[in-house]
This record gives C-alpha cells, sequence and structure tokens, in this order.
C-alpha cells in the first residue's frame, strides 16, 4: 500500500507491505491512515489484545508518536472520574470506559492521539472518540452504527483500520537503519501475575488491585520508547515517562503526570466555572495551565478569560494537601533502578506497589527505600526495553 510519506513530508516514496506479497492483515475503512499513524496502530494494537487476554476485560489505548499517552481496561467510572474526563453527559459500554479512562490519563498528550481498541467498535465508543481530536482509530471491527459515526469525523479524513485479530507476525523481526537490516526474535514475552511473584521486600503483600494496576503498567511499558516507567491506579495508566536517557527523568516525568492526573480530580478543578462553548481542547490547556506552579499575573489573566468568574490557582500548600491523601498507586520500570532517588520520587506520587527487573548492583540500596515508605516490591527478571 502506498503511503502518501515517511515520517516527514519529504520522505517519499513511502509504502507498507508484508514480506513474499502476503496480504495485509488490516482493511481502511475510513480516511488515509500514514507512516507514523501505522507505527502508533500497530503498536497500540498489540498493546490493548494483550491487556485483553491478560485481564479478560476491554481494553483501550492512546498513543501518540509510538508511545501510549494512556491504556486502561473497561472499569466503570465514578462520577468524579466521568467529570474529570469529559465524559459526565455520556452512555458508557465497558469498552468505552476503557477508551475514557486510557484519554484521561494525559489529555494533553493525548490530543490528536491515535486510538487503540480491544473490541469492536460500539456506538458509545465511537461517540466519544467523534468529541475527542484523534488522528484515528484501530480496532477488531465496527458496529454499523459506529462505523458510520466514525466515517463523518472529519469530513471523511478520520482513519479507520479494521486489524484481523488472529493474525499471527513472523516469529523474526527485522528492522533497517542507515541501510542496514537488523533482526531479533519478537518480544512475545509474556505478562502475568508471574511477574510479581519474587516480592524482595519487607512488605511482601499485593492487593488483587495492585496486581491488576501492575499488569497493566508492565504490559504498557512492553510498548513505550525506553527508557520508561508507568504508574498505574484503579486500572488504568494515570503517568507514563517515555524514552528518557535517565531512569529517574522517566519516574519524574511520569510522577509529574500522575500528579497531574490526582489532582484532576481536586473538587476545585471539577468545579472550574468554564464559560459556555469552550471547547474540549481549551478546557484541556485552561486545567493544565491553572495547575502550573507560579502563574504571572498575565498568565492569570488569560486563563480566567476561559471562566464565567475569577479563579485563584492552586496553592502548594493545596496541591501538596490534595496529593498527600492518595495513596495506593502501582509503578512498573522496564530495566532496574540503579538509585533509590527514583523511589524517595515514587513515594511523592502514592506509590505502594512497584515490579521492576531488578539487577543493579545497588538493588539492596533501592529495596532499603521501598522499606522506608512501607512499599510493596517485586523483582520480575524480565527487562522490557522497546525500540
Amino acid at each position: 500500500m502506498e503511503l502518501r510519506y515517511g515520517c516527514n513530508p519529504h520522505q517519499k516514496p513511502a509504502e507498507i507491505y508484508l514480506e513474499n506479497n502476503n496480504k495485509l492483515p488490516f482493511e481502511i475503512l475510513s480516511g488515509t491512515p500514514g507512516y507514523i499513524n501505522f507505527c502508533d496502530a500497530l503498536n497500540s494494537w498489540q498493546l490493548v489484545k494483550e491487556l485483553k487476554i491478560a485481564l479478560g476485560k476491554p481494553a483501550a489505548a492512546s498513543f501518540k508518536h509510538l508511545s501510549p499517552a494512556g491504556a486502561a481496561i473497561g472499569l466503570p467510572l465514578s462520577e468524579d472520574e466521568k467529570k474529570a474526563a469529559f465524559v459526565e453527559d455520556m452512555q458508557l459500554s465497558p469498552l468505552a470506559c476503557a477508551y475514557a479512562r486510557a484519554r484521561s490519563a494525559d489529555r494533553m498528550s493525548s490530543f490528536g492521539d491515535w486510538a487503540a481498541l480491544s473490541d469492536i467498535c460500539d456506538k458509545e465508543t465511537a461517540l466519544i472518540l467523534k468529541k475527542e481530536v484523534s488522528d484515528g482509530v484501530i480496532a477488531p471491527g465496527f458496529t454499523n452504527e459506529a462505523l458510520q459515526i466514525l466515517r463523518e469525523k472529519r469530513d471523511g479524513k478520520y482513519a479507520v483500520i479494521k486489524i484481523d485479530e488472529n493474525y499471527k507476525p513472523n516469529e523474526i523481526e527485522t528492522r533497517q537503519i542507515f541501510g542496514i537490516t537488523l533482526s531479533q526474535k519478537r518480544n512475545d514475552v509474556k505478562i502475568d501475575e508471574t511477574f510479581l511473584k519474587n516480592i524482595v521486600s519487607k512488605n511482601n503483600d499485593f492487593t488483587d488491585e495492585a496486581k491488576r494496576d501492575l499488569i497493566i503498567a508492565l504490559i504498557t511499558l512492553k510498548y513505550t520508547q525506553s527508557n520508561s516507567v508507568a504508574y498505574a491506579l484503579n486500572g488504568q495508566i494515570i503517568g507514563v515517562g517515555a524514552g528518557q536517557q535517565s531512569r529517574v527523568h522517566c519516574t519524574r516525568l511520569a510522577g509529574n503526570k500522575a500528579d497531574r492526573f490526582l489532582l484532576r480530580h481536586h473538587s476545585k478543578v471539577l468545579s472550574l466555572p468554564f464559560k459556555a462553548g469552550i471547547s474540549r481542547a481549551d478546557k484541556n490547556n485552561a486545567i493544565d495551565n491553572y495547575l502550573e506552579e507560579d502563574l504571572s499575573e498575565n498568565e492569570i489573566a488569560a486563563l480566567n478569560n476561559c471562566f464565567e468568574t475569577q479563579v485563584l490557582p492552586l496553592t502548594k500548600e493545596e496541591k501538596r494537601q490534595w496529593l498527600d491523601k492518595q495513596t495506593g498507586v502501582s509503578l512498573a520500570s522496564d530495566a532496574f533502578f540503579p538509585f533509590r532517588d527514583n523511589i524517595d520520587r515514587a513515594a511523592r506520587s502514592g506509590v505502594k506497589y512497584i515490579c521492576q527487573p531488578g539487577g543493579s548492583v545497588r538493588d539492596d540500596v533501592v529495596i532499603e527505600a521501598c522499606d522506608e515508605y512501607g512499599i510493596t516490591m517485586a523483582f520480575s527478571g524480565v527487562r522490557l526495553f522497546h525500540h
């Protein structure tokens, strides 16, 4: 299949194909997906398929530039969660719950996302996609109502891909860099509760919810550009740190995103008096600015242009007070923690459960830090780099 261009408009020609002229395992039902769209679609589909197999519930992911901004399974949302995800006025199927959660993990990063769905896309999920700024969606099928809704999005330019859910790739995969071909066995490791058996901390009990959230975080990391760290809570990702050269920078980046996710559920944020007609994207930007530190008078004035009445940003004390109430957060890392600073930062965001490969010369120091905070940590023994 010929593509409009590669990663950038000047990179022509571009195409997508299977070796030996085999039939591609998908159909384009609407739009004209491009090179980066397919990179996101094929990675995100693998993620949601594995989540569905591992946890037995519908799953969804929101991808941007080859890494997930969010991923989740289809658990019901509370009223506050619905409001924070901008779906309080919508009917929600289990699949729609999964995408609403995935999209709400990091709404700023999900702007213009690629959506992936583990199950046949229904009307309820399509209606959420219709309202969001999104580039396309991949799923194993679409109901007639859902397909009609999505074909009308962006005047028919919205990309809709139907994937063959029974397709199995070759065991060996290849890629080219600078005209040179690299080959490796696919990363087909199965992530399940066996990853959590080797508990190395004094606290040695994972709740059922923690096990679920750690599996979500680990599967998410399997398709996140390394180095990577993921925080999870209530059946969804709440912060991903992707593609950083330093491990602690991953932990900080993901932790800052997790904090913003948690702060979006603060009563003052949920009750912000937005003017009528403000778009979802502008609401996202306003909330993000509202949660910024040390805003100038001009920034506060610009922020208040979005509101019916004047508001003052949350203070540092209010934020810390709210975050100190949050607990039960799970964290996974795609490689070992080389220093305890990662644990110190994770604890500030309510992390109580960790899974990481282990294998650092400072494992004892990292374990000691977990014991200080009462964190339960397991060593999986499996690294999950993705490049």
